[in-house]
């Protein structure tokens, strides 16, 4: 079966992730979207070839849909042009015309498919792939006196110093220095030559690559962008007093993120002071920085 990538259709929305690099290149489990989705069709079996050279035959897919391969599988056994949608109406995947709607044949599947239409949907591919990790690996420097549970992976170089604290499922990239006792949990990916200091938690998150996390900060169900410095004890709330899913502003919007827990969008380059307190759902654009003592309880773009 052939199948070929279309470009994502609102990557503004996902800003500031996407205000200076593609949705494509957005990192999950250190791997660029793209790259991620390309090498999981391949290994099914599906020939991937451009949109200029599809047929009838080939199934067209956003690059911001994420798709169960038995879904697409599906789909590609229909006869005739069709489009696959999820259980809200949105669509997934089709073939027979460029336009989906034009598929007389409506597939609708139960299986765990979603658009990216926003940052806190990355979070959600992001704790997918890393749920689906089923082995260890260690090719750093583990100290004697960390303890690491669950599925774990550790890159070349890095090293893993005393007291810390590891709770799969846990990816961390090469050259990176993590503690002393340092807490990091799943479901968290950790980049290339990034820096966890003395005390920090960082928990189900996205840190990107040459990215600084000083002593005592808490990052929690974020998404934290490269070159990043956050300033010793920077914490990220994540979680409503009320339990209520926590709302972002999104081009002046106020949306529902459907996340019960949820804490902050971070850009390139951002530094912020020493205890800087960010609210949940907020957004710091690109080079922002914030003075010690900060509260950021709007977003910063």
């Amino acid at each position: 079966m052939q199948a070929c990538l279309l470009p994502p259709r609102h990557p503004a929305l996902c800003t500031p992730l996407t205000a200076n690099r593609q949705l494509g290149d957005c990192p999950i489990a250190n791997v660029p979207l793209r790259e991620l989705i390309t090498t999981d069709l391949i290994r099914s079996g599906f020939q991937l070839v451009q949109p200029s050279e599809a047929t009838e035959r080939t199934i067209r897919m956003p690059i911001d849909n994420w798709i169960e391969i038995g879904a697409l599988l599906l789909l590609g056994r229909v006869a005739k042009p069709a489009c696959l949608y999820d259980s809200e109406g949105n669509p997934l995947a089709w073939k027979g015309d460029p336009d989906p709607e034009k598929c007389p044949e409506r597939l609708v599947t139960d299986a765990n498919c979603f658009t990216i239409r926003y940052p806190w949907d990355l979070l959600r591919m992001h704790e997918e792939v890393l749920a689906m990790m089923d082995e260890s690996v260690n090719h750093g420097e583990i100290s004697k006196l960390a303890t690491i549970t669950g599925i774990v992976r550790i890159g070349n170089g890095s090293k893993i110093l005393p007291g810390t604290v590891i709770e799969g499922p846990v990816l961390i990239g090469p050259n990176c220095h993590i503690g002393p006792n340092a807490y990091i949990r799943g479901a968290t990916s950790i980049g290339a030559n990034c820096y966890v200091g003395n005390g920090a938690e960082v928990k189900n998150s996205i840190l990107y690559n040459n990215t600084y996390i000083s002593r005592q900060c808490y990052v929690g169900d974020s998404i934290i962008g490269t070159h990043v410095t956050l300033g010793a004890g920077t914490c990220t709330e994540n979680h409503r007093h009320d339990g209520r899913h926590h709302v972002s502003t999104i081009q002046g919007k106020a949306i529902n993120t459907g996340r019960v827990k949820f804490g902050a969008i971070i850009g390139d380059g951002v530094k912020t002071g020493v205890n800087t307190s960010i609210e949940a759902g907020i957004k710091i654009g690109i080079a922002r920085t914030t003075k010690p003592g900060s509260y950021v309880g709007k977003d910063l773009l």
